[in-house]
């Protein structure tokens, strides 16, 4: 590669990636672990027949049945009416991420984000050209809001990204701090709520912010709740003008048919889907409640993982889970690793082989 004529910006970089090592427990890519209900496979592969048969032709370039249908899931699971010309969908969310970097980020433009977060939000703006600014949290992984709208000000970013819950916390982000964002500037606001589905109760959507905030734009998946993440279906709400920018930046007929197809048929089936929310959250809660008594402690979660700590040496307590069978994810932060909530047989390995590991390599709680 360093024979290439790469661009500078993306020399020395590494592609986004988790570790996928054989281990009998896989907890490291927060996946649903639950399979699709026998109803929805027996659906799905009649919807998939169906829409082989026009293969020949190209798919709707603008997926406006999905879009409809996706519009009827958001308006009905937040209680906020969101209109079909305010749902865009793309290949996963993180096309979703760079069609907006395309259109409102590029060369000459900033992007921000609150750190740790979400990694992927620093490649897809570098591979868009687009510079990248690291904001500030709390200790304790929060974002302080008045240092936060004080960081935008100054910064003046084109687009700021706010991931709530947070990954690879799991932290929710207040509305009043997403407003005071909002507030302290005149670019794009991306609340990326990848994991929203899994929030605890009273933990509200920053859908409920849309009305009147043409520069605010909600991104969700259908990987994580509804168990779909071999789909590659995400999907974004905002004002309808955003939805418009970003038919320029897409390409042609970019969603297949038969993803199109796949992905109604799925939200057809969203309550039998989404009945697995909670009981992945039931064993999110279990694994907080374990760890005190194993002398460890976690950043409080609204998704359907949990970070977890303090270890003296991260990676190696990671190595020590995974020679007991048992593949966490080391996230790059001193003293923490993150699990993902499986089923309950998960966990019970997933709590036996750190009640092992943690006498030996647990740190002290102030790091």
């Amino acid at each position: 590669m360093d024979e290439l004529p790469l661009r500078p910006e993306l020399r020395g970089r590494s592609p986004y990636g988790a570790p996928q090592v054989p281990a009998t427990h896989r907890l490291n890519t927060n996946e649903n672990p639950f399979p699709l209900p026998a109803e929805l496979l027996a659906d799905l592969g009649a919807a998939l027949g169906h829409a082989a048969l026009e293969l020949n032709r190209y798919p709707d370039r603008d997926a406006v049945e999905l879009r409809a249908d996706l519009a009827t899931y958001l308006s009905r699971s937040s209680g906020v009416p969101v209109a079909p010309g305010q749902v865009w969908a793309a290949n996963g969310s993180n096309e979703v991420l760079q069609q907006i970097l395309q259109a409102f980020g590029g060369a000459g433009r900033t992007a921000l984000g609150f750190t740790p977060s979400y990694s992927m939000h620093p490649i897809i703006s570098a591979g868009t050209g687009t510079a990248w600014v690291d904001g500030h949290r709390r200790d304790d992984f929060t974002i302080d809001a008045a240092a936060a709208a004080a960081q935008v000000r100054e910064v003046q970013p084109d687009v700021v990204f706010v991931t709530s819950p947070n990954n690879p916390t799991g932290t929710a982000v207040a509305l009043d701090t997403i407003v005071e964002i909002h507030d302290a500037t005149s670019g794009i606001v991306v609340v990326d709520e990848a994991y929203g589905e899994f929030a605890r109760v009273g933990t509200p959507s920053a859908l409920t912010l849309l009305a009147d905030r043409p520069r605010l734009i909600v991104s969700r998946t259908m990987s994580k709740a509804f168990g779909m993440a071999g789909l590659r279906l995400g999907y974004l709400a905002a004002d309808p003008a955003v939805v418009d920018a970003l038919q320029l930046v897409r390409l042609p007929y970019h969603l297949s048919s038969l993803t199109q197809a796949a992905a109604r048929t799925a939200l057809a089936h969203t309550d039998a889907l989404l009945a697995t929310v909670e009981a992945v959250k039931a064993q999110r809660d279990r694994i907080v409640a374990a760890l005190p008594g194993m002398g460890l402690t976690s950043v409080p979660s609204d998704a359907n993982f949990v970070l977890f700590g303090h270890f003296a040496d991260a990676h190696a307590t990671w190595q020590a889970l995974l020679d007991r069978g048992v593949l966490v994810r080391d996230v790059g932060l001193p003293g923490w690793l993150r699990v993902t909530a499986g089923t309950a047989e998960e966990t019970d390995a997933f709590l036996t082989a750190l009640g092992e590991v943690a006498p030996e390599h647990r740190g002290s709680l102030g790091g």
